[in-house]
């Protein structure tokens, strides 16, 4: 079943391509690399007299932060913990991701949970077989969410008998961040990093705000600042669209149709990308305002109804 991760759903980075082929481009002001990065589709541009040994750098550093949080890859640091419940000397990715989510967890009154992967997988496997899971397979996958039970600590990462975490919601974003964090420290100060969400430092070769498409919607200007969409059905777990693979981890429950798409900016990308997410699960324009209002410099850009 071929509902693996949060995918790229809905942004594109609104400069002309370089080249389709995944690799490297260069012209005389801007130099592209595109590929992938947690099973989404990635890109990097930058201006830089050095870019193409900053850009290996780059990819580097994605290829060692998917060791961090891949859902995929049984010696990533996620599955280790996911499998062992016990994680000693936790990357510091790691854990400045799950300090994050605490605190999207509790702005949002628990509506951003990464514990709800137990959930994820039990609708995962019903639907892989034709159906939604069964009330008590649900009930029984509910009592395992709880973000409150996950210990963390620079020693180590504890979840308790039967619990997994997913980052799916916010992971994208950390990588983005990090990635125009290296670039930054290099020396780079014009850069647009999509890791599923985007990133941007500087300005674009043109000297204006880098442009960013929001699919069905208008075009933006981004410098110095994130941007992240979450669309409930843009991945959906039953063959006909309409069981979203947001999961509610309060009620147990699939993303009502409320939302069609959601876009946030904020001045990181892991940020914009979990409030995105938890807005999925909000009820109305009000709430999902309240809640961006407890973050400096997150602002609603785009929401459109189901």
């Amino acid at each position: 079943m071929p509902l693996t991760r949060r995918r790229f759903l809905v942004i594109a980075a609104g400069l002309p391509l370089v080249s389709a082929k995944r690799g490297y481009s260069a012209t005389d002001e801007l130099y592209e690399w595109r590929g992938v990065a947690l099973g989404a589709d990635a890109v990097i541009r930058l201006i830089h007299p050095q870019a193409p040994d900053l850009v290996s750098a780059a990819v580097a550093e994605i290829r060692r932060l998917e060791q961090v949080f891949s859902l995929y890859d049984a010696q990533s640091a996620l599955c280790q913990l996911n499998r062992d419940r016990r994680l000693t000397a936790p990357p510091v990715e790691l854990l400045a991701v799950l300090a994050l989510s605490g605190q999207v967890h509790a702005a949002s009154d628990g509506a951003f949970d990464p514990t709800v992967q137990p959930l994820w997988q039990e609708y995962a496997k019903a639907w892989a077989k034709g159906a939604a899971p069964s009330d008590d397979v649900l009930i029984d996958a509910q009592e395992l969410v709880g973000f409150a039970r996950v210990s963390y600590s620079e020693e180590e990462i504890l979840l308790q008998p039967g619990m997994a975490l997913t980052l799916n919601g916010i992971a994208q974003g950390q990588i983005a961040d990090r990635v125009v964090a290296l670039l930054g420290t290099a020396g780079v100060q014009n850069v647009l990093v999509d890791a599923g969400e985007i990133a941007t430092l500087g300005r674009a070769p043109d000297g204006g705000e880098w442009p960013v498409k929001i699919a069905g919607s208008r075009r933006v200007g981004l410098s110095n600042r994130a941007l992240a969409t979450s669309a409930p059905l843009g991945t959906a777990f039953d063959p006909e669209g309409r069981v979203s693979h947001i999961l509610d981890p309060r009620s147990g429950k699939p993303a009502a149709r409320i939302w069609r798409q959601i876009s946030i900016s904020a001045g990181s990308a892991a940020v914009a990308d979990a409030l995105s997410t938890a807005a999925c699960l909000l009820p109305d324009d009000t709430s999902i305002r309240h809640l961006l209002s407890k973050f400096d410099h997150a602002v609603l850009v785009d929401l459109q109804s189901a």
